[in-house]
């Protein structure tokens, strides 16, 4: 009888869940190498196999995030926000929710991306995986965080990591203005349609980062309150 008057109280923490769900959005975004490789070698078949294990790990990723909005407590005592964790949440979610866009537009559109691109965008498609895998490092760190009572040694810990995710962000935006600038040295010698798409691929390509590093920017923002 008691415990469960104290666990009405204080609720289950959100953490676990929370960082349930940004590990199968990772799990989506590195899908994206694969995937890539299948469009630049123009494979059909690979592309909608990749394309398809994209869609289920997101829906996957959807389901965690539903059931998580549904079972978060509303207590007072929880070790964290309410609003910040679903800030988070949401940032979360929008990493899965871009990568899934950005695959079924290059898959719907049939878009073949020019040779003399193959190599920066491969860039660009490692530069974002590797954000959303610095994202999930700095999330995983979270219950640490709320174990020492957000102690000055683990925020400086996370503060670092945190600095790691901006930078790795930031190559991503030069990967992408690197791309912008070879894309438009060829786009007279294309459709212009064919054109306008690739653009929107780069520029949606880089929002898989540009989302990642704002998961740490929530966090950042909790760690201030």
């Amino acid at each position: 009888m008691a415990g469960t008057y104290f666990s009405k109280i204080f609720g289950k923490s959100p953490v676990k869940p929370l960082q349930e769900h940004m590990e199968k959005v990772l799990t989506c975004v590195n899908e994206l190498e694969p995937f890539t490789e299948a469009v630049l070698s123009e494979d059909d078949t690979g592309i909608e196999k990749h394309y398809k294990k994209i869609v289920a790990l997101e829906n996957q990723a959807d389901t965690l995030k539903k059931d998580l909005r549904l079972r978060l407590p509303t207590s007072l005592f929880m070790p964290v926000d309410r609003r910040d964790i679903l800030e988070v949440l949401t940032m979360q979610d929008m990493v899965a929710g871009k990568t899934k866009d950005l695959t079924g537009l290059i898959l719907r559109r049939k878009l073949r991306i020019p040779k003399e691109l193959h190599r920066d965008y491969r860039k660009l498609i490692k530069q974002c995986t590797k954000a959303a895998n610095q994202a999930y490092l700095v999330i995983s760190e979270l219950d640490e965080l709320i174990e020492t009572g957000f102690g000055k040694i683990e925020r400086k810990r996370v503060g670092r990591m945190l600095l790691k995710l901006d930078g790795i962000e930031h190559q991503a935006d030069a990967l992408e203005e690197a791309l912008f600038t070879d894309l438009f040295e060829l786009d007279n010698d294309m459709r212009a349609v064919h054109a306008m798409f690739l653009y929107k691929v780069i520029e949606d390509t880089g929002k898989i980062a540009d989302r990642a590093q704002r998961v740490g920017s929530r966090l950042q923002l909790m760690l201030a309150r």
